[in-house]
């Protein structure tokens, strides 16, 4: 196995991209303000390795692929008012699309050890969670439900809601006794049980807030683009920034050594170079996989100038980025 020097960064993915350092971004909401952002941090210095890259690189297998474009999604469930579109089962998180019929509702579930994090990307949903006033929660909401706290989701409104969910990997449901006293149905390697639960709920704090309403707040208000949820087994981080150039091919980025990453975009273009793949632009609504020890690069497009936003989302908010030395630590 051919082994690369490798500039080891503990920045988060997109933490220090293009040299500007995220933050949390202030709400404008009181039921969601939680504290103020999060002071600039200086990036760490630079620290010379030997790093593992995966050779061969990992192989994308169904349901992953590098891009889910929504407008195929959409066109692919066409006439259907409700549906489930699994679009990421990767080493650590899974990811799918689901869109709900007006009227209908989720069951009352938790989940056991790991944060749910949700976004909105059409009609209107009702967010009732345990310990936080309901809110309704239209397109560009990102939403997040500690572990333990029982939550269901409501269309409201004459069209369906649309929203990207997700979990840890393989994570299941707990089904409260109180909303659901009959025993659900078993699935593949599990049999539900009746048991005490103790634990405690999860929470929230200064970063890790119910909801923000990205649109209103960062796109139109003009708060700062940030992590949303930056937790054990969770990073959700929004990197905004304006259109430039297509960098060089040899602008390799940089790659993961233990997790995937993807990236749901939330507004303008975004070009992407992941190794093995051919150059592609993502689209809002789009979303973006490298696996595993792909070389990868993120870059705003559109015109020179236009805003873009891609949500970052993997496990590790102090995740380890792996450089090429001609980079200077930087993509």
């Amino acid at each position: 196995m051919r082994k690369k020097l490798a500039i080891m960064s503990l920045a988060c993915a997109g933490l220090f991209a293009n040299g500007v350092v995220a933050q949390p971004a202030p709400s404008a909401d009181a039921a969601h303000a939680g504290g103020a952002a999060a002071p600039h941090r200086t990036p760490p210095p630079l620290e010379y390795g030997w790093s593992p890259k995966r050779t061969p690189y990992k192989a994308y297998a169904a349901p992953n692929r590098p891009i889910w474009r929504l407008s195929e999604i959409l066109a692919a469930h066409k006439g259907k008012a409700s549906w489930t579109q699994p679009i990421v089962r990767g080493s650590d998180l899974d990811a799918d699309w689901h869109q709900m019929a007006p009227g209908g509702h989720t069951e009352n579930v938790e989940y056991p050890d790991n944060r749910t994090g949700l976004i909105v990307w059409g009609g209107k949903v009702k967010v009732t969670i345990k310990g936080q006033e309901p809110f309704v929660a239209s397109k560009g909401f990102e939403i997040d439900v500690p572990f333990r706290r029982p939550f269901t989701l409501e269309t409201v409104g004459d069209e369906p809601a649309l929203w990207l969910e997700v979990h840890a990997r393989g994570d299941l449901p707990i089904y409260p006794l109180d909303t659901h006293p009959a025993k659900p149905a078993d699935v593949p390697g599990f049999a539900y049980e009746k048991r005490i639960l103790r634990g405690g709920d999860g929470q929230w704090d200064a970063v890790n807030k119910p909801y923000l309403d990205y649109e209103k707040d960062v796109i139109a208000g003009g708060a700062r683009a940030g992590a949303f949820i930056a937790s054990d087994h969770m990073f959700i981080n929004n990197i905004r920034g304006r259109g430039q150039p297509l960098p060089p091919p040899s602008d390799l980025g940089h790659f993961h050594f233990g997790y995937d990453e993807f990236w749901f975009i939330m507004e303008g273009t975004v070009d992407y170079q992941i190794e093995g793949v051919p150059v592609f632009s993502a689209h809002a609504g789009d979303v973006v996989l490298a696996l595993q020890g792909h070389w990868h690069r993120a870059s705003n497009g559109g015109e020179p100038g236009s805003l873009s936003t891609r949500v970052a989302i993997n496990p590790y908010p102090n995740g380890l980025h792996n450089y090429s030395v001609e980079s200077g630590g930087r993509q």
